[in-house]
């Protein structure tokens, strides 16, 4: 049974502790629980980082191995010595400092990777010949094939195909617009088994200056990644091959070129925050000058008739 869509779960209330019980004819006291110790701060987030990177684990794995063997060959006949929290620090400190940690923005580009996808539309030419007329990107939002990506990317087209993360391609159909936000929905006529579907987060917290990346397939090159900040909210823009006005728009300066409308905006997280739909360029060249447009993610879900945050 596939998964429905994915929402960023978001932090529940604190269990409430127990009342204390007991009173003076009480003749035993039960023993304190003893809680372990809580990993030092400075290598808990570091903890968090090596998750996401099995070299970073085996490499920290390889150190703890080394340092138990290094005490057992010190201590000799006076039997090994037990490893102590100091020595798991210092472990985990030295693989922090000795190797290349990924940047955010990779994590993030690899967590929503397998999520997105190129898609193509094909039309007749005057000949009667089947050509390609338009290529962007899109991004699964449910893992039963169901694709967010723009309306100005299919329009019009005659027939439509994704490829997917692993190469495998799929004719793919219409079956949701939202015009006033240059959205279409895609259901994909064939999947992938293990297929992975974005995770949506709310942008309700976000601020300007929060750092986004952008996944697509600029001029049909990609998937490429490009990274940057949120601008601003609620901004409105106007395509100039269009006369319709698209509002409440999250501004973005992470790179973004023709080919890559459709394709998600993304946390450092990895979640979807929205779908970049256009570009601001005063010129008449079709190039970033760092202004780009996406409609959040939570107008885009509603297109696919998925329940709000």
């Amino acid at each position: 049974m596939r998964k429905p869509a994915l929402y960023s779960p978001s932090a529940g209330p604190a269990a409430p502790r127990d009342g204390a019980q007991g009173g003076e004819s009480q003749a035993v006291e039960a023993a304190p629980v003893v809680q372990p110790a809580a990993p030092p701060r400075r290598w808990r987030a570091a903890a968090g980082r090596a998750a996401s990177s099995p070299r970073l684990m085996w490499s920290a794995l390889v150190l703890l191995a080394a340092l138990l063997a290094a005490s057992v060959w010190h201590n000799g006949a006076r039997g090994p010595r037990a490893l102590t929290q100091k020595d798991i620090d210092a472990a985990v400190l030295r693989t922090l400092t000795t190797q290349n940690l990924p940047s955010p923005a990779a994590r993030a580009a690899e967590k929503i990777r397998p999520a997105v996808v190129r898609v193509m539309s094909y039309g007749k030419n005057a000949k009667g010949e089947t050509v390609e007329q338009g290529v962007g990107t899109g991004v699964v939002i449910v893992d039963k094939g169901v694709i967010l990506t723009n309306l100005h990317v299919v329009q019009g087209a005659q027939s439509i195909k994704v490829v997917f993360s692993d190469g495998s391609e799929s004719v793919a159909t219409i079956s949701g617009v939202q015009a006033h936000n240059d959205l279409a929905v895609l259901q994909a006529h064939t999947i992938p088994d293990d297929m992975i579907a974005a995770t949506m987060r709310s942008t309700g917290d976000l601020v300007p200056g929060d750092e986004v990346v952008a996944v697509g397939f600029p001029f049909g090159i990609g998937p490429s990644t490009s990274a940057g900040v949120i601008s601003g909210f609620g901004r409105a823009f106007k395509s100039p091959e269009g006369e319709q006005e698209i509002g409440n728009l999250i501004q973005f300066d992470a790179a973004a070129n023709p080919g890559n409308s459709g394709g998600p905006l993304v946390t450092m997280d990895g979640e979807v925050v929205g779908i970049v739909t256009g570009i601001l360029n005063p010129t008449s060249h079709r190039t970033f000058v760092g202004i780009g447009f996406a409609v959040p993610i939570e107008s885009a879900a509603s297109a696919a008739g998925l329940p709000p945050f």
